[in-house]
């Protein structure tokens, strides 16, 4: 077979894996804007703690699940999982219509979380098919299918509106069957026109495979693919009530910023991938982490006012305060002008702006001594963070971490040629529980602080961590090659 027929092969089936994770990803997230809109109908009066269990159940079945279902398609090759997969998944999905208890829906929500491990077996299958200069473009083709979050947040918004009017009670039961058919369909079409590929020592036991997780490299990469993958699954479905609670958005507009940050960062996958190829993917994560701290510095800046003390006015010598008014104070015969409160200030400025003014601290007929304070000074700083200067810069983080999440599993055909299903699963696993871990944690740093933009200080510290390890650690190699190399030269001579 020539090289141009294999390509046009896997091109193929590259396509058909791309398309499975991303109705994959889609039903991963449904939660996420499903139970938003089921608590805010007042359809399930579920607590701020259940409606928490909701949104992450599913996110940490997909993670936790990762490795075995990579180590399967290590074995067993991806055809055969995958659709399994599909049409396992599914069934919960349309039982999902069927719920009508937190417990049920837990459960439930539990079961279809596992088309989150459609990631771990697309990773190995996809590598299977090309050779080692052509993974970097296809892996990161493949990931586009994160793209599936934006359909949800984007799409599931208006489907529930338009399934509710008719029965605004039950009308949501349509959404869940509509993703379980999606699902269905798409594991039909796998079964019938997937072809069966396994990575080479596929034949290797489980044992040796996993003997491999004891290398510190792939936890690094883990740890990278915890921020980058991990935030982004976050974030997918932490933005939503983050517009809507900060600038008072509707459900819809919020999903549609929501799917604005999804989108991109789901997409340019495809050029992160082309950029590891050409470029090499240590440096590409450079650049990566180098722009999440500095995107997330200015992300975290709060939309806030703050007051504090000014220039005051002191009495200019010993005297009684003879008449006040709201631009003078008169001491026996002196007319001192202090400055009054301003108008409010223009609301959605860019930069922060500032307001200065003197308060009245003395009475009528008081006796005041030279140097008195007479009027303190205020001074009032305003930040709007205005919310399309925001919507900006987050779209540009989640584009940075899309090019991160494709250079992370350009590592792995690299360095673990025939363990990328195992490797890949335990790398997915830890990026899983960014995304399961993640909405937890911003909302504990915001009942810790009241701030919606401490998660992003969150995001700068653990940015900030990955750059210096990954820093320090290629540092340590190049220094160990450089002796390595002058030895050589050594015994040479």
């Amino acid at each position: 077979m020539t090289q141009s027929s294999s390509l046009s092969k896997s091109h193929k089936m590259l396509l058909l894996n791309t398309l499975a994770f991303t109705i994959c990803f889609a039903c991963w997230t449904l939660n996420g804007v499903l139970v938003t809109y089921l608590v805010d109908k007042d359809i399930f009066n579920w607590s701020v703690t259940q409606v928490g269990w909701l949104l992450g159940i599913p996110i940490f079945t997909g993670a936790i699940m990762r490795l075995p279902i990579g180590i399967l398609t290590d074995k067993f090759g991806g055809k055969y999982v995958f659709s399994t997969l599909l049409l396992l998944c599914s069934i919960p999905l349309f039982l999902l219509s069927l719920a009508n208890s937190f417990f049920m829906f837990a459960i439930l929500s539990f079961l279809f979380g596992m088309v989150g491990t459609s990631f771990a077996v697309g990773i190995g299958y996809t590598s299977a098919f090309y050779p080692k200069e052509w993974q970097g473009r296809a892996l990161g083709i493949f990931g586009m299918g994160n793209a599936g979050a934006a359909i949800t947040t984007f799409a599931a918004p208006s489907l529930l509106n338009y399934f509710s009017i008719a029965d605004p009670q039950n009308g949501w039961k349509f959404l869940p069957i509509f993703y379980g058919c999606a699902l269905l369909f798409i594991g039909v079409l796998f079964l019938f026109f997937a072809e069966n590929k396994k990575t080479e020592q596929s034949n290797r036991t489980i044992m040796q495979m996993v003997s491999t997780l004891k290398r510190p490299r792939v936890w690094r990469f883990g740890t990278y693919y915890f921020l980058v993958f991990g935030s982004f699954v976050a974030y997918s479905q932490w933005l939503l009530p983050n517009f809507m609670n900060v600038y008072q958005t509707s459900i819809v507009m919020s999903g549609m910023f929501a799917a604005m940050f999804s989108l991109p960062s789901g997409v340019i996958r495809a050029f992160g991938g082309y950029l590891s190829d050409k470029f090499g993917a240590r440096k590409v994560m450079y650049y990566v982490l180098s722009s999440s701290v500095l995107l997330s510095a200015l992300l975290m800046i709060p939309k806030m006012e703050i007051k504090t003390a000014g220039a005051g006015i002191m009495a200019p010598k010993k005297g009684t305060i003879t008449s006040i008014s709201p631009t003078t104070i008169k001491i026996d015969d002196i007319d001192i002008t202090i400055d009054s409160k301003p108008e409010k200030a223009v609301e959605g400025a860019i930069f922060p702006t500032k307001s200065t003014w003197q308060q009245v601290m003395v009475k009528q007929n008081q006796e005041v001594h030279k140097k008195e304070l007479i009027a303190k000074g205020i001074t009032q700083i305003n930040f709007d963070a205005n919310m399309w200067v925001y919507l900006i810069l987050v779209i540009l983080i989640g584009i940075s971490w899309g090019i991160g999440t494709a250079a992370v599993f350009k590592h792995i055909p690299e360095y673990f040629p025939t363990e990328i299903g195992v490797v890949g699963g335990m790398v997915g696993l830890i990026g899983g529980l960014g995304g399961f871990f993640g909405p937890l944690i911003f909302s504990n740093l915001l009942l810790i602080t009241g701030i919606w933009s401490s998660s992003w200080l969150f995001i700068l510290i653990f940015s900030a961590i990955c750059l210096i390890w990954m820093h320090i650690t290629i540092t340590t190699m190049m220094n160990e090659n450089q002796q390595t190399i002058a030895k050589q030269i050594d015994r040479k001579n």
